[in-house]
């Protein structure tokens, strides 16, 4: 489990292919914050912009640690697939604080950036999400976008898509990745893990009656 609060920025150096073949997922190395694996072991859980993934080998000294990503995984997440920077988030303590909410790390679908614009100090964020998720979204609910625990400022439903503002404020961008975001750009989405299950509970009921 994890918060949504970003608790360093790494990059990714290398993209090995785990086999010859496209059945064959990679074996990606990433760098990291000075000090920032100091007490991680292997098989732990860190989550790359919001998708979580378990550390196969690392070197805390040098700071960079390797996770194996399966095919299934690279056609369901965005920026995974070539040298970049990445959002990360050490897996959650039962004693650690919850700054974001409930994210479990899954990828839930891909987003597209269709506005980013500066309001005042902050910035707005709109996103295209794919239609199937806009019974997850609610004004003032919660949303991951990359791994960043945020706050949906306002919802349309459209007829192809849903599409979902978000407002960011100056320290966000200056810690996470999503200041570099331009339109276009494809970003990772996390619903709500109690929207998850209320509208599979719901669906289930109406589906009885």
């Amino acid at each position: 489990m994890f918060t949504g609060i970003i608790t360093g920025i790494g990059q990714i150096v290398a993209a090995t292919p785990l086999g010859a073949g496209q059945a064959y997922g990679k074996r990606l190395r990433v760098t990291t914050p000075a000090g920032f694996l100091g007490d991680v072991a292997l098989g732990d859980s860190i989550a790359l912009n919001g998708a979580c993934m378990t550390v196969v080998a690392f070197d805390a000294r040098a700071d960079w640690f390797e996770i194996d990503i399966s095919v299934e995984s690279l056609a369901r997440t965005a920026g995974l697939q070539d040298a970049r920077t990445v959002n990360l988030e050490l897996a959650l303590r039962a004693s650690d604080r919850v700054g974001g909410h409930w994210v479990s790390g899954h990828v839930d679908g891909i987003g597209q950036v269709e506005r980013f614009e500066a309001v005042g100090e902050s910035w707005r964020l709109a996103l295209a999400l794919p239609r199937g998720m806009a019974p997850f979204m609610a004004a003032k609910g919660s949303i991951v976008v990359q791994g960043v625990s945020l706050t949906i400022n306002a919802v349309s439903d459209r007829p192809d898509d849903c599409q979902v503002e978000i407002n960011l404020v100056p320290h966000t961008l200056q810690r996470t990745t999503l200041g570099g975001l331009r339109v276009g750009d494809s970003v990772n989405i996390e619903v709500d893990l109690i929207a998850r299950y209320v509208e599979r509970a719901l669906s289930a009921r109406m589906a009885g009656s």
